[in-house]
């Protein structure tokens, strides 16, 4: 007997899962141990030309109403209609694969527990780090470990940008346009450049590694469009990489500290060292000390690939994998606010400033040093007034 199985949308992600389930169609059957086809693609749009146009329909209610289909990989993007029809298929008892940050970041909560409710699945490897797989492995292989920290770069435009002003002696204007003509970065990179991609990923990531629903609104967020070259030139000096860094950890009052930050990593960090595109995710775990996971973290195939991987799993499990989920969360006070951070902090300052500090390096931008001691974030900024500094940036511990 034949699997069926439905896509939710047909653009860049949506046609990836379309074109390499077919490529790899007898490989993933293989895996999923039955055969499998796709009996609908939900899109708008007319697709004429397309080698599959007998499957594609305009409207959700024949993929909802169809018993024959079973499993559903959500490519639409946004939260609405996507949380809508995700919510209804799980409520049908058809599991959905999703790789939909923002979707999960805002009503993960909410899906899991409908997919636990009727006894299927809801499963988003694709929603963090593309074809990097960590979700999975977070709530599996690395189960038996108390994990109090993850960090890492989880957005490939941002590091393309920092790459290229740092290689190229590029401004953040002239890497960014670089990033749009290559297809890396959108007409509309606000979402990118300003931290919020990252800040979906982390909220998932920590949900999923401390059992309760952390959502983007909770979490500090800053992006790099105020990175100056000066920053990414001194930093090297200093003997540090300036990265676009989402992390959670755990605190000694059991509060946890989710933020987005562009952060100095020291070169001896692994992290400092993942360029362009590439993401990067370290976990920290008792067991383990720490493990990285380092891949493409977008891309139309690479994130098809972690679709078609889960829609696999949904095919296979035939009960709700409960490992994957964490609970709804009704207030936010188990979420730290950012001036918990408490880190050393990397300064610029004005040349005339007259700043006598060990290891500080001086050019015609100005003076950089980097804190001895660790200041919180609300110090942090308190000293960055009183030197009018030109630049403040938290140092990755």
């Amino acid at each position: 007997m034949s699997v069926k199985f439905a896509v939710l949308g047909h653009g860049v992600v949506g046609s990836g899962v379309v074109e390499l389930f077919y490529k790899n169609k007898k490989s993933i059957e293989q895996h999923a141990g039955t055969e499998m086809d796709i009996k609908y693609i939900l899109d708008l749009r007319d697709f004429p030309d397309s080698p599959y146009q007998d499957k594609f329909t305009k409207d959700f209610n024949d993929i909802l109403n169809d018993d024959e289909v079973t499993a559903v990989a959500e490519c639409m993007g946004g939260v609405e209609p996507a949380f809508s029809f995700v919510k209804a298929c799980l409520e049908k008892g058809k599991s959905v694969s999703t790789s939909n940050k923002e979707l999960v970041a805002e009503k993960g909560d909410i899906l899991l527990a409908a997919a636990k409710a009727h006894n299927c699945n809801f499963f988003f490897e694709a929603s963090v780090g593309g074809a990097i797989p960590i979700i999975r492995p977070l709530h599996r292989c690395l189960a038996a470990n108390d994990i109090d920290k993850v960090a890492g770069i989880l957005n490939g435009t941002t590091n393309f940008i920092l790459t290229k002003m740092y290689n190229d002696n590029m401004s953040f204007a002239d890497a960014l346009a670089l990033a749009q003509k290559l297809g890396y970065a959108e007409k509309d990179p606000t979402a990118d450049v300003e931290g919020h991609d990252a800040c979906r990923k982390i909220c998932i990531i920590s949900s999923l590694v401390f059992g309760r629903h952390v959502y983007p609104k909770d979490v500090f967020t800053k992006g790099i469009s105020e990175v100056d070259l000066a920053d990414v030139a001194a930093a090297d000096i200093l003997g540090h990489a300036i990265k676009l860094i989402a992390s959670v950890r755990r605190l000694d009052d059991g509060r946890i500290l989710p933020v987005v930050m562009p952060m100095l990593v020291p070169h001896e960090n692994i992290i400092a060292g993942v360029n362009d595109v590439f993401n990067a995710v370290l976990v920290y775990g008792d067991g383990i000390d720490q493990t990285m996971f380092y891949g493409r973290g977008a891309g139309k195939l690479p994130t098809a690939s972690a679709v078609l991987a889960d829609v696999i799993e949904a095919v296979k499990h035939k009960v709700t994998v409960f490992s994957q989920s964490w609970e709804p969360s009704s207030d936010n006070s188990f979420v730290a606010p950012v001036d918990a951070l408490t880190t050393k902090w990397y300064f610029r300052v004005p040349a005339d400033s007259n700043i006598d500090v060990e290891g500080a390096y001086t050019d015609e931008n100005g003076t950089s040093f980097i804190t001895q001691d660790k200041l919180t974030f609300g110090a942090a900024k308190a000293k960055a007034e009183e030197l009018k500094a030109l630049a403040c940036i938290p140092v990755l511990d």
